[in-house]
């Protein structure tokens, strides 16, 4: 009996984070209320408070259920692979989950242009600049190493390359998404970061 609740639990909070997912996206977070949010669940308010604490807490679990620009170049998971291999990987693997999922175009919609951090939405913001900064910094020391593996004399600091890829990395998700996937994300954004990196002095990729 207890697994049966435990199961209708989970699947009550599965349907109010993606109610919660289509109303954020038609109305941006501000506009949003939590009883807009429970009946388009089917639920009662009552659910959204046993299961989240308040809005804040419902829109950050809607970003946990996605994997994040940021937290996918942060991810070590490329780690065997040389440094300039981990930042194209990184990247291109972003580009490719994105080009194939409308659901994460639409959160990542709601987050880029449908909301205000500020307020009670400001520790959301402080997490996205800890990721952002956490994601440059890995560009920084890739392409370092990267660097002194090829003999490559970058035209700038690794940290200002890093800030240029980063912002070049952010600005393609920021156009694709604003344009509601308008162009192939993966092609575009490679040949923009194959022609980014050749301009650093680094070999284009076969």
């Amino acid at each position: 009996m207890a697994r049966r609740t435990k199961a209708e639990a989970d699947e009550t909070r599965t349907k109010l984070l993606d109610a919660a997912e289509e109303v954020f996206f038609e109305k941006g977070v501000a506009r949003a209320s939590l009883n807009e949010i429970a009946q388009r669940a089917g639920a009662t308010r009552g659910a959204v408070y046993w299961h989240f604490k308040d809005k804040v807490d419902v829109f950050t679990a809607v970003l946990s259920r996605i994997c994040t620009p940021f937290e996918e170049i942060c991810d070590d998971k490329y780690g065997e692979l040389s440094p300039l291999a981990r930042i194209r990987h990184s990247i291109y693997a972003v580009f490719d989950s994105m080009d194939s999922d409308e659901r994460r175009r639409k959160v990542f919609d709601t987050a880029l242009f449908k909301l205000e951090y500020v307020g009670e939405l400001e520790s959301v913001r402080e997490g996205h600049v800890e990721s952002s900064e956490c994601s440059q910094r890995k560009f920084a020391d890739d392409l370092t190493l990267a660097a002194m593996e090829q003999g490559v004399v970058m035209p700038m600091t690794p940290t200002e390359a890093a800030l240029g890829l980063h912002s070049l990395f952010v600005g393609l998700i920021h156009g694709w998404v604003l344009n509601e996937g308008n162009f192939p994300l993966r092609k575009i954004g490679e040949l923009s970061v194959e022609a980014y990196l050749s301009g650093l002095g680094f070999q284009r990729q076969a």
